[in-house]
């Protein structure tokens, strides 16, 4: 169905191909998922066989990719509209209506379908998606998440032949990203439709997969084949495969549910061990200390004029309302400084809202928030950033330059910092970024890592991130959790909203978990994760009734 045929891409100015060596093929009816590293040209390479690439982004195609016996370098993306179905990183780019109904029928209006047709598919898609209480909502008040699906649906009604997605579940919670992988793979099984993705949460798709193509670094040439075999050489790999890597299990285990058949020698060395009873925030908070004199970004003292209060922040009885929508009610929410607080929730439960309130963009209906003292939405925002910092869903509503080193700049200047301070916070989260590259050829994930960094550059006493691993992959994770972690331990105290259970896993004091706008548990990671079947981390489910949360915790305990 897919051919690729000894292809290349190079894009304009660029001295080196992005990818290379591209040569084989993927059959009909079969999922295939597109793993490796950010930058290894996960995104290029699907955007050849939807005609993105070069039809759109410019540069030299060399060699040839064929989509059901037509020619991608010969046939424009709307020549391909009726075979290939597309769903990029960035949903809000996806859409060209209002609706979430409008949105589900425009497609197959371009293709001149019926009307009766076009009705009954936008209800198969309404129901597949879980879509059907939004139907009638304005897309742009929809989650992130809740995006996501419109986008994917939107792609499903006209029927295409070959699907090809971009990080699908990156902006999901655990039990719709479970639906969306339902569907596709309801389509691949059912009615033989082709589907190519790329995804960085491999505990998510992996299992799924017919096979992996893995693209091990960038530039090189993908390796085709099954994913037990390649996930033991990939450099990327989720919880369950890293665990058995550990324990020496062969082959390697893709579901929890052979991990667990395969556990129970791990168990029995497990029994009289103990993982550590949670990374504990600091009960009486004190003044912010000055961080490690490791690099030079971390040099910097914590803003004086931010003196830490009694809490950093404080939510009381809040509520938000949003034109029809009851948003947020009731929330309480205290964070202390050194405090990693994770929210985690369905798409749709307030998770963003929150967090708009913290930094001023969301004025309550009702109740207080406070931040060090001030009263986010009546700050001036000069003021407020030395208080509170957000890095968005969206990464490029923070970027405006036109070069990497050009941002870095602007975020040392606007932050006072000394220079440089960013440009290295950069280096350390995701190396090898250029400083002449601009923002906008950045992978997702390399985006986000600009962000993050331009919103550190000034070190505020809260950091606030909304889906923060969305787009890296599992060695960018690593190394923002370290970063934070050690932001938190010069006493930062930092919100995140996700739907990465291994993150909150391996990050968060504390886990708030809301449902329809309400704070639902609140309580130390372990306490909360262990006992829900949704957030729940893959060694937890694999090591159950054993309450170990991460392979690093097991790894530890058999040293």
């Amino acid at each position: 169905m897919i051919r690729f045929e000894n292809v290349s891409v190079t894009y304009d100015g660029a001295a080196e191909p992005t990818a290379r060596g591209v040569d084989f093929t993927i059959p009909e009816g079969e999922l295939v998922l597109l793993a490796g590293p950010s930058g290894a040209a996960k995104s290029t390479l699907l955007g050849t066989v939807s005609g993105l690439v070069p039809h759109f982004t410019g540069g030299t195609l060399r060699g040839r990719v064929t989509v059901d016996g037509r020619d991608t370098r010969t046939h424009k993306p709307r020549e391909l509209a009726d075979v290939v179905g597309t769903v990029g990183q960035d949903p809000l780019s996806h859409f060209v209506t209002d609706t979430v109904e409008e949105e589900l029928a425009y497609g197959m209006e371009s293709l001149g379908l019926a009307p009766a047709v076009m009705r009954r598919r936008v209800e198969e898609t309404l129901d597949l998606l879980g879509l059907a209480d939004l139907r009638d909502r304005p897309i742009a008040t929809l989650s992130g998440g809740q995006q996501q699906r419109v986008a994917i649906g939107s792609v499903l009604t006209p029927h295409p032949r070959v699907l090809v997605l971009d990080e699908p579940t990156s902006a999901l919670d655990p039990a719709a990203a479970e639906e969306v992988l339902a569907v596709l793979l309801r389509l691949v099984h059912d009615l033989g439709t082709t589907v190519l993705l790329a995804e960085h949460r491999l505990e998510r798709v992996l299992q799924y997969a017919d096979q992996v193509a893995l693209l091990p670094a960038p530039g090189a040439a993908p390796v085709l084949g099954a994913p037990a075999d390649l996930m033991a050489v990939s450099p990327v790999y989720p919880p369950v495969v890293d665990l058995g890597r550990l324990a020496g299990w062969s082959p390697l285990p893709l579901t929890v549910r052979d991990a667990r058949r395969r556990a129970g020698a791990l168990r029995e060395r497990l029994r009289d061990r103990t993982p550590p009873a949670g990374r504990e925030a600091p009960e009486v908070p004190a003044p912010l200390p000055r961080p490690p004199a490791v690099h030079r970004w971390r040099r910097r003292r914590a803003d004086p004029a931010a003196a830490t209060p009694a809490a950093v922040a404080e939510v009381r009885s809040l509520a938000v309302r949003r034109g029809r929508v009851q948003a947020l009610r009731h929330v309480g929410l205290t964070v202390a400084p050194g405090e990693t607080v994770a929210l985690m929730g369905r798409n749709g439960a307030g998770k963003s809202t929150l967090l708009g309130t913290l930094v001023g963009l969301v004025e309550p209906s009702a109740g207080t928030v406070r931040v060090g003292g001030a009263v986010p939405h009546r700050t001036a925002p000069r003021e407020l950033v030395r208080r509170v910092g957000l890095v968005p869903q969206e990464p490029r509503d923070l970027l405006y330059a036109d070069t990497v080193a050009a941002e870095c700049a602007a975020a040392d200047r606007d932050a006072d910092a000394e220079p440089g301070t960013c440009r290295a916070l950069v280096s350390e989260l995701l190396p090898g970024i250029a400083d002449d590259v601009h923002p906008r050829d950045l992978s997702e994930g390399q985006r986000l890592t600009l962000a993050l960094a331009v919103v550190l550059t000034a070190r505020p006493p809260l950091l606030l991130l909304d889906e923060p691993t969305r787009g890296l992959d599992y060695a960018a994770k690593a190394r923002l959790v370290v970063v934070l972690r050690e932001l938190a331990s010069a006493g930062h105290a930092i919100v995140l909203a996700t739907h990465d259970v291994e993150l909150a896993a391996e990050l968060a004091h504390r886990v708030v978990l809301l449902a329809e706008g309400e704070g639902i548990a609140d309580g130390p990671t372990p306490e909360v994760v262990v006992s829900s079947p949704s957030y729940a981390p893959q060694v937890t489910k694999i090591l159950a009734p054993q309450p170990w949360l991460t392979v690093a915790q097991v790894r530890e305990a058999l040293r």
